[in-house]
């Protein structure tokens, strides 16, 4: 198995994780490497899930043999929901040892592997299972979403805390400027974010997004 994986998740929901995990892959493509996105689980529509089909929009592909086959995207859920309530409303539980063994395959083909997650940190993909929890027991690094947007602090900081109580690594926190904001509310933002990253111990690097763009040496940055 060659494939590392890397889990994408944001601070919560509408924050800009579908779009950050299409810009990463991209940018590893650029650089030759055989990169795929997977997302845990979509709720919300039928057929193909429309994040991956966001991801490959970005990336500039069509959908993979992968996406045919529905490795990477285990589980798709119409109801516009948490996990565990799509899964329930379509009569359906969540195995996670299905989607463990759809990232298998994907590590068995690609370097590196990005999943991107539901929501924040702590979505439940079952009643007793949120997502931090699964990326801790799967032993994956993580890349946070955040923005300069309002209630963005106190959502990053419960998140880095989330991190710390499970011995979650951060590999990077992403600062997506995608919303007006007065740039000294991002500059201080940011800063304070950055603060608390190194008190709680992470020396992981906060890397940009202004205007829809990553900082030119973000991926390098990010060790993937």
């Amino acid at each position: 198995m060659k494939g590392a994986v890397v889990a994408i998740s944001g601070i919560d929901t509408g924050i800009g994780k579908t779009y950050v995990t299409g810009l990463l892959a991209r940018a590893l493509q650029q650089q030759g490497r055989e990169v795929i996105t997977q997302k845990i689980v979509q709720t919300g529509c039928d057929g193909v899930a429309e994040d991956i089909l966001e991801h490959r929009r970005i990336m500039g592909i069509g959908l993979q043999d992968a996406d045919n086959e529905g490795l990477t995207a285990p589980y798709v859920f119409p109801y516009p929901a948490s996990p565990h309530l799509s899964a329930r409303l379509a009569s359906r539980e969540i195995d996670v040892l299905q989607i463990r063994r759809a990232t298998f395959a994907l590590q068995k083909r690609y370097d590196p592997v990005l999943l991107e997650g539901v929501g924040g940190l702590l979505v439940p993909l079952s009643r007793d299972l949120l997502f931090a929890d699964y990326i801790r027991d799967a032993g994956y690094p993580l890349i946070l979403v955040t923005s300069p947007r309002l209630g963005s602090i106190n959502h990053t900081i419960l998140s880095i805390e989330a991190c710390v109580k499970r011995g979650i690594v951060i590999r990077g926190v992403i600062y997506n400027c995608f919303q007006e904001s007065e740039q000294l509310i991002i500059d201080d933002t940011r800063e304070l974010i950055r603060h608390w990253l190194h008190k709680e111990g992470f020396l992981a690097p906060l890397i940009n997004i202004f205007d829809g763009a990553l900082d030119p040496d973000g991926v390098t940055q990010l060790g993937l």
